[in-house]
């Protein structure tokens, strides 16, 4: 376990800003006991865009009795307790620093709720903190802030127990409300007769002031349902990416996956990847409620979020200076200078190669200075594959802040820098246009260049200057350092000028 400890703590990225802090742990464990299941997630890395070190979820069905018998049932009750004595060693034995323990719904809601907060202090050895249903919506409206920070509409949060609705905008939270609407609780809803559910949703919001709450905003879904028919929408899509965070969908498309789930049935909806069995029974429920809830919200579009709860409890506790760091650079700055050779060195080329795109939006400046920092990510990769490792890296991470069209972008400055040379890649085509991709191809081959001339130190792009005139591409080599081009250097500069459609030139002195 030492050995393990030390080989995390050395793969650390040093933190430019204060390096003393950065090498402080910083693993944070949430322990989320739902209706559904118990989680342990351990969070490790920058504070503004943590990673999961550990993600282990026990299926205990704390509230499946509950509408029935309104307590948690001894079988559910041992398993949860169960999975709490395993994941406090395991939080402890993985040294976070912050162990926090929460329920919701179920233990909230549970006749025998108490008894299980004693025995998970007697037998885990944790506290657990009971959340409100308003705390819960706030949580959840913050874990969306966290990951789409200009998120701008009504988050809905769908748990075995409970759905959550908060209205978010300008980076903070609004108006919030829970609402008895767990995907445990649709059936027996339903099952009172056709429109039952409709009805019940519709009174339920109006009891709550939501009935009048402004129309045509975006819907951003949280929860394991949500994400598992947000999956299914991209299997009947073909979408040519497979990563469900900021996975965008028509309002309609609700309506029609209400037909798809009951056309289908449990058992070939259990046979589709990415959806787990434990979901496929309650999916059709689930699809119903939803396409209930968008008519009566009013909603344009569906966005899903794989932040949530958990991600807005460590977000409310940052401070403000923190919380306005951009997620995405955060965790690219975290894994270039883990991966690289040369700390500082993405920073360095951003500016480098800056005068070259003037033109550039601020999105664009945004993702163009994440890709380099992400510029050496791929280097411990066989030559032959770092175009397809950094391909991989940038359209498969873990990352937030970003869509579809941003993660492709990214992909392909990342495939060119790493040797995939000044074609757009096919696989890219289906989420950012052909001159979008081209001006990535462009970013890759100025990082491509700035890389090999400056061999990743700072000093030889201290005496370089790349030039961008009304009609030429010159690259400048000054104070004695003429002797930096070189064979290499002058085809990387052909083939940046060639992308650019300008004539170069390298002129030293």
């Amino acid at each position: 376990m030492t050995l393990l400890r030390n080989l995390l703590r050395t793969s650390r990225p040093a933190n430019h800003i204060d390096e003393e802090r950065a090498a402080e742990p910083r693993r944070r464990a949430i322990v989320d006991i739902g209706s559904n299941s118990v989680r342990l997630v351990v969070y490790d890395g920058p504070e503004r865009a943590p990673f999961l070190l550990f993600n282990e979820k026990v299926s205990a069905g704390l509230g499946a009795a509950l509408s029935e018998t309104g307590r948690i049932d001894d079988v559910a009750m041992d398993r949860g307790i169960n999975a709490l004595v395993r994941f406090s060693l395991l939080a402890e034995e993985m040294e976070a620093v912050d162990i926090r323990c929460i329920a919701t719904a179920a233990v909230r809601e549970a006749e025998n709720g108490p008894d299980f907060i004693a025995r998970a202090r007697d037998e885990a050895g944790m506290d657990i903190e009971i959340l409100s249903g308003e705390e819960e919506a706030r949580g959840a409206g913050y874990g969306v802030i966290s990951s789409i920070p200009d998120a701008d509409g009504i988050v809905a949060d769908l748990g075995g127990g409970s759905l959550e609705l908060a209205r978010v905008r300008g980076g903070e939270v609004y108006e919030v409300v829970s609402l008895p609407l767990g995907v445990l609780r649709l059936a027996a809803i339903r099952e009172g007769g056709k429109g039952k559910l409709s009805t019940y949703v519709g009174k339920a919001l109006r009891k709550a002031g939501w009935n009048t709450v402004e129309k045509d905003l975006s819907l951003y879904l949280v929860g394991g349902s949500w994400r598992a028919l947000a999956h299914l929408d991209m299997q009947l899509s073909q979408f040519p990416l497979p990563v469900i965070h900021n996975y965008r969908m028509d309002a309609a498309r609700a309506a029609y996956l209400v037909r798809v789930t009951a056309q289908m049935g449990k058992s070939r909806i259990k046979k589709i990847p990415a959806i787990s069995s434990s979901r496929a029974g309650t999916l059709r429920h689930a699809a119903a409620l939803l396409a209930i809830l968008v008519r009566h919200l009013g909603n344009k579009e569906l966005i899903v979020s794989a932040y949530g709860l958990r991600e807005g409890l460590l977000y409310e506790g940052l401070d403000s200076a923190v919380r306005a760091h951009d997620p995405l650079l955060a965790a690219a700055e975290a894994e270039g200078e883990a991966q690289g050779r040369f700390p500082g060195h993405g920073r360095l080329i951003d500016r480098w190669i800056a005068p070259l795109f003037e033109d550039d939006t601020a999105e664009f400046a945004r993702l163009r200075r994440a890709c380099c920092l992400l510029a050496d990510v791929a280097w411990r990769a066989n030559p032959d594959f770092r175009a397809e490792r950094g391909l991989e890296i940038a359209l498969h991470g873990n990352w937030v802040g970003i869509d579809g069209f941003g993660r492709a972008m990214v992909a392909q400055a990342l495939h060119s820098n790493f040797g995939g040379g000044s074609g757009v890649v096919p696989l890219l085509e289906g989420l950012a246009s052909q001159e979008a991709l081209q001006r990535a191809v462009q970013w890759g081959l100025a990082i491509r260049l700035a890389q090999r001339l400056s061999g990743g130190v700072a000093s030889p792009l201290d005496h370089a200057e790349i030039v961008k005139g009304e009609d030429q591409l010159r690259l400048l080599l000054t104070g004695g350092h003429a002797g930096l081009q070189g064979e290499t250097v002058n085809r990387r500069l052909k083939n940046l000028g060639q992308s650019m459609n300008m004539p170069w030139e390298l002129v030293s002195g």
